[in-house]
C-alpha cells in the first residue's frame, strides 16, 4: 500500500467516524417514562425540534387502536406504555359521568416504540364505583425494566417491561381498607431511589411508601378527614429547599411536607379544598411553592432556606370557580418561570399571574377556544396543558389540538397550531381530550377513547 492510498484510507475512515458520531448524535433521543417527564418537571429537552408544523400537518408515525381512559402514555426503552378500560355494553362517546358499580376490565398495553405494534397486555376485572368511569387515570411509571401502574380502583401493579409478568401487586381496598375516592384513585405514582410513593388513604396512611422491588410497605404518613374523596388526587412531589429533599404532598386538608425516607412530617400548611379537588401537581420555583383548585383558588408559600419549614405568602380571595381573581385551575399542572405562572383557570382562561403577588397579567382564551362565559356549562372545565420547550411551549387542548405558542408577560403568542386527533370523551356536553400527551424520540403521543398516536414534531421530518 503507498502513502497516498494509506492516506486516503485512514481519512475515509475519519470521515466515517465522523459521521458515525453524526448520525448517532441525532439518533439519540429523550424518553418521557412519567407524569411530566423524565425530571418531572413538565419540561421537553430533545433537540432537532419543529419551528411549526409544515402544511397538511405533521408527520403520522403509526396509529394504534385503545380503549377509553384518562391514562397518559409513558414511553422509555423502546416501549410505550398505557393503561385502558374495555366494558362489552359500551361505546364510543357515550357519557361516562354517571356513578354506580359499572363492571369491565382494565388494562395495561406495551406497545413497540418503533411502529405501534402491542408486544404484550395485562388485565384483569375491575368493578367500577366512580364518578366519571371511562377508564384508568394515572400515567405509568418505567424504571429499571419495570412498569409500575395504578388503576381507578386502587390496583397497585408492578410488571416486567419485557414480558408483561407480574412482579407484585398491592390493593388498597383490600391491604389498607382505603375506599375509593369518588372519582378514583388518580394521583401519578413517584419513584424516589427504592422507594413507590403512592397516596392511598385516610386514617394514617395518606401517603404510603412501598420497596419499588418487592411491595412490601416501608412507611406510612399523614391522615385526611374521611369525606368521600380520601387523600385527594394531586401527585406526590419531592423538591430540594432548606438544605433537604422534601416530599411535599397535598390533600384536601392541607399542604404537608415530609422526610421521603422515613415519612416525618417536617411541616403543614392547613388548605382545606372543596370536594377533594386537590388535583394540579404543586409547583416549586426557587423558595416559592405553588398550588391552585378549582373551587379554592391558588395559594402561595414561600420555603423557608435554613431549614424545612413554609409560611403563607398569598392567596386567593374567592372560592368560587365562576368568580376568580387568580388561577382557579382543574387539571393544567401550573408552568412557573422567570416569576411569573402561566395555567388554565376553571373555565378554560388561559392567565398569567405575577408570582410574588399572585396579581393578573393577562388572559387568553385562544387556547383552548372557551368564550369564558362562566353561565355556560359548555365551558366548564374547559382545558390545555403545557410542556416547555426551549424558548416556547407546547400545549395540547381538548379539542385535540397541538399548540406551539410563547407565553410571556407580554402576553400570548401563537406561532403554529396541528389538529392531531379527536376528542372522543363526553364532559360538561361536548367530547373532550384529557389525557396528558408524552414528548419523547422527537415526537408527541396522544390518545382519546379509541387509538394512540405517535406524530413526528422532528424538524428534518418536516423538512425544515
Amino acid at each position: 500500500m503507498n502513502r497516498f492510498t494509506e492516506t486516503g484510507l485512514t481519512r475515509t475512515r475519519l470521515v466515517g467516524l465522523a459521521v458515525l458520531v453524526v448520525c448517532t448524535g441525532q439518533a439519540a433521543a429523550d424518553d418521557w417514562p412519567q407524569w411530566l417527564g423524565p425530571k418531572r418537571d413538565g419540561v421537553w429537552r430533545e433537540s432537532g425540534i419543529i419551528d411549526k408544523f409544515p402544511e397538511g400537518g405533521p408527520v403520522i408515525r403509526w396509529r394504534s387502536p385503545v380503549g377509553a381512559g384518562y391514562t397518559g402514555p409513558s414511553v422509555a426503552a423502546g416501549r410505550v406504555v398505557l393503561m385502558d378500560r374495555s366494558t362489552p355494553e359500551r361505546k364510543l362517546g357515550q357519557p361516562t359521568y354517571k356513578r354506580g358499580a359499572k363492571p369491565g376490565k382494565e388494562r395495561v398495553l406495551c406497545l413497540n416504540e418503533a411502529d405501534g405494534k402491542k408486544i404484550w397486555q395485562h388485565e384483569y376485572e375491575c368493578l367500577y364505583t366512580v364518578d366519571r368511569p371511562s377508564g384508568p387515570r394515572t400515567s405509568p411509571v418505567i424504571h429499571d425494566g419495570k412498569v409500575y401502574t395504578l388503576g381507578t380502583e386502587g390496583n397497585l401493579l408492578c410488571l416486567e417491561l419485557e414480558s408483561g409478568k407480574v412482579v407484585w401487586s398491592v390493593d388498597f381496598k383490600t391491604d389498607f381498607e382505603a375506599r375509593t375516592p369518588m372519582w378514583g384513585f388518580s394521583a401519578h405514582l413517584l419513584i424516589d431511589g427504592g422507594k413507590l410513593i403512592s397516596l392511598v388513604g385516610v386514617d394514617g396512611n395518606a401517603v404510603v411508601a412501598f420497596d419499588k422491588d418487592t411491595g412490601k410497605e416501608i412507611w406510612r404518613a399523614l391522615s385526611v378527614k374521611e369525606t368521600g374523596h380520601g387523600p385527594g388526587y394531586c401527585p406526590p412531589m419531592i423538591y430540594e429547599s432548606g438544605g433537604k429533599r422534601q416530599l411535599i404532598v397535598w390533600h384536601p386538608d392541607s399542604i404537608n411536607s415530609l422526610d421521603p425516607e422515613t415519612g416525618k412530617v417536617y411541616w403543614s400548611q392547613p388548605f382545606e379544598i372543596k370536594a377533594g379537588l386537590t388535583i394540579p401537581t404543586p409547583r416549586q420555583m426557587g423558595d416559592l411553592l405553588f398550588v391552585t383548585a378549582f373551587y379554592n383558588g391558588p395559594m402561595m408559600l414561600r420555603l423557608d432556606g435554613d431549614k424545612p419549614a413554609a409560611t403563607l405568602l398569598w392567596r386567593g380571595k374567592s372560592s368560587m370557580e365562576t368568580r376568580t381573581d387568580k388561577l382557579h385551575a382543574i387539571m393544567c399542572t401550573p408552568f412557573l418561570e422567570d416569576g411569573y405562572i402561566y395555567g388554565v383557570c376553571s373555565y378554560g382562561q388561559l392567565r398569567c399571574l405575577k408570582a410574588d403577588t399572585g396579581e393578573r397579567v393577562w388572559e387568553s382564551l385562544e387556547a383552548t377556544g372557551s368564550t369564558g362565559d362562566t353561565s355556560r356549562q359548555s365551558d366548564r372545565w374547559k382545558n390545555a396543558f403545557i410542556v416547555k420547550h426551549g424558548d416556547r411551549f407546547f400545549l395540547s387542548n381538548e379539542l385535540g389540538d397541538l399548540i406551539i405558542a410563547q407565553l410571556s408577560p407580554d402576553g400570548y403568542k401563537e406561532l403554529s397550531r396541528a389538529h392531531l386527533l379527536e376528542p372522543t370523551t363526553p364532559e360538561a356536553g361536548r367530547p373532550v381530550v384529557w389525557s396528558h400527551p408524552a414528548f419523547a424520540n422527537r415526537s408527541v403521543y396522544v390518545r382519546n377513547d379509541k387509538e394512540l398516536m405517535c406524530v413526528s414534531l422532528a424538524a428534518e421530518a418536516a423538512g425544515q
